[in-house]
């Protein structure tokens, strides 16, 4: 159970203490009478002195025991809700490029190249507070798997789940990570330096010179990029792990696979991009590469920090002051103004205006703290009722705040997408797939799909290309998982339809267009789809995902063409 006070001892000391100022209080008020009266009669003593010869006075024990209890619970240190900070930090721009082929597997550095790898990013994360960073996995083909980010959780998240299963192609390539980071960094928004980091064991397969020429691209951009070394080079085996326990990575002749270290790619291309070369064999890599970051130019910007149960001790220390307010006032027989008198019969006015402060105190607290806290309900009525930029500003208040949950993910991005935000909602709906909510994940990967392929209609060249296959990727799953889907075979056809090579994107205004509830005004196919080659379409795409799901049987080991190095 979580704790609401710090010292929670304290809770049953202030109610002692409440009960022990009231006692006291009232004891002493009888005690006096006692005295006074030696002197004279009641009613002389009335005359004399009218407040020593009151009866003792409740509404002042009441009062004095209620602050006491007020403040002593603020002693206890009260804890509840979340609030937030606006800091101004400094910091950079960095991805970073993992290898998770399955040579990082291999346990020459202990536990393994990936483990290690892994905690020198975390060590890079600590030492690097005001810095964003992405994430991108790569083996024979490259990933982004995080956008550049601030948020530790985001980032601890992937990298639990890492490894070589997640990229699906195996095999060592250099050159797509590369690509991948350097158009990653440049279309981030701010002045900060970027640098791109590559971590790998060096075992790359693909042709050095496109890695080499993208190393340069990235120097001509003003990319640093420091890459970072991993492994020895005597090597080790490759252990894969298995239903029945690890067995040892063997290539087509049945040989045992034995990968090593190798330097001389990962330096050739720090020297060719002018950046860093960190080997292997130096230790503490992480705050070696937080040095070299040091060096660059960072820029400010204002970076929100949610504070969890921040302390309230406020609200008890103001309830106590007014009331010791009004005991000062009452303590002596004096008075409330004429305008604030209140004409209750069978009530003192002290115990009238004492209960209507505490009671104002009390109504105002929640109400003030759920202001600081945007509502998820508001946010979802203001996207029912069309004001979609109302609903992305709650929604991003609520992820800010901390509340990631898919649901508000999934919101966030399906209003994006409807102001055609393209971009963010990419972002939002590939986070909302971690969900256990089998219909939530299809609705957000139909977003997700349908993101995908407006932005391929308006892009050329290889992103063009990879935004259509990303969109034909999610409709396929879509359609796996919903046959009867409209739009989704629509919009898979679409994806399919659709030139891949240099034309321009957008097309005219004949083009066909993405249906769906987020879509453009949907216009009429040239080439309707018959329901022969609808089946025909969900035939393959469940070949492919049934011999998808065979190779991770497999052991998670891709098929590949006679020679070719999977490792």
């Amino acid at each position: 159970m979580m704790r609401v006070f710090d010292t929670a001892w304290m809770v049953p000391g202030a109610l002692v203490l409440a009960a022990a100022a009231a006692v006291l209080l009232w004891a002493g008020s009888v005690r006096r009478r006692a005295r006074l009266a030696r002197y004279g009669t009641s009613s002389a003593i009335a005359r004399l002195a009218p407040t020593d010869a009151a009866a003792p006075p409740r509404a002042r024990t009441w009062r004095i025991g209620i602050a006491t209890l007020c403040l002593g619970l603020a002693v206890a240190g009260p804890r509840w809700g979340r609030s937030e900070q606006t800091l101004q930090v400094e910091g950079v721009d960095v991805a970073i490029a993992m290898d998770l082929s399955l040579s990082m597997l291999a346990d020459d550095e202990r536990p393994s190249r990936l483990e290690r790898m892994k905690q020198e990013v975390r060590r890079l994360r600590a030492s690097s507070p005001g810095d964003r960073f992405a994430l991108i996995g790569f083996a024979g083909r490259s990933y982004i798997l995080s956008p550049l980010t601030s948020d530790d959780g985001a980032i601890d998240l992937f990298l639990d789940n890492l490894s070589p299963s997640i990229v699906g192609q195996a095999g060592s390539a250099l050159a797509p990570p590369l690509r991948q980071g350097i158009d990653l960094l440049l279309a981030s928004r701010g002045d900060a330096d970027r640098a791109l980091v590559v971590m790998s064991d060096g075992e790359a397969f693909d042709d050095h010179g496109d890695a080499l020429a993208l190393a340069a691209e990235a120097r001509e951009a003003g990319i640093h990029v420091i890459a970072v070394g991993f492994g020895t080079p005597g090597g080790s085996a490759i252990p894969i792990p298995g239903p029945t326990g690890p067995t040892t990575k063997r290539d087509e002749n049945g040989e045992i696979v034995i990968t090593q270290y190798d330097a001389t790619l990962l330096g050739a291309v720090a020297q060719a991009a002018g950046g860093e070369f960190i080997p292997a064999e130096a230790t503490d890599k992480g705050n070696r590469i937080r040095g070299v970051l040091s060096g660059l130019e960072a820029s400010t910007r204002e970076e929100a920090l949610r504070l969890s149960r921040p302390l309230r001790f406020q609200w008890f220390a103001a309830v106590a002051l007014l009331l010791l307010l009004c005991d000062a006032i009452f303590a002596d027989g004096g008075r409330w103004p004429s305008w604030l008198k209140l004409r209750r019969p069978g009530a003192t006015r002290s115990v009238s205006v004492s209960v209507l402060l505490i009671a104002a105190a009390i109504a105002l607290a929640p109400r003030t703290l759920s202001a600081q806290a945007p509502s998820f309900r508001d946010a979802v009525a203001a996207q029912r009722d069309g004001r979609h930029n109302d609903a992305i500003r709650l929604y991003r208040a609520l992820v800010t705040a901390g509340d990631r949950r898919p649901v508000v993910l999934y919101n966030l991005g399906t209003a994006l997408l409807e102001t055609d935000s393209l971009d963010g909602a990419v972002d939002a709906l590939e986070r909302a797939l971690f969900t256990a909510d089998p219909a939530l994940r299809t609705k957000a990967r139909y977003n997700l799909g349908l993101a995908y392929l407006r932005r391929g209609l308006r892009l050329d060249g290889d992103a063009r290309s990879a935004a259509l296959t990303n969109a034909r990727r999610a409709f396929r799953t879509v359609l796996l998982e919903s046959p009867g889907d409209p739009d989704a075979q629509w919009n898979y056809e679409l994806a399919l339809r659709a030139p891949t090579g240099g034309g321009g994107g957008g097309g005219g205004a004949n083009q066909p267009q993405p249906r769906g509830d987020a879509a453009p005004p949907q216009q009429q196919s040239q080439g309707p789809m018959s329901k022969q080659q609808a089946e025909a379409l969900l035939d393959a795409a469940a070949r492919d995902e049934r011999d998808t799901q065979a190779r991770r049987q497999r052991g998670n080991t891709p098929l590949r063409s006679a020679g070719q190095k999977d490792w």
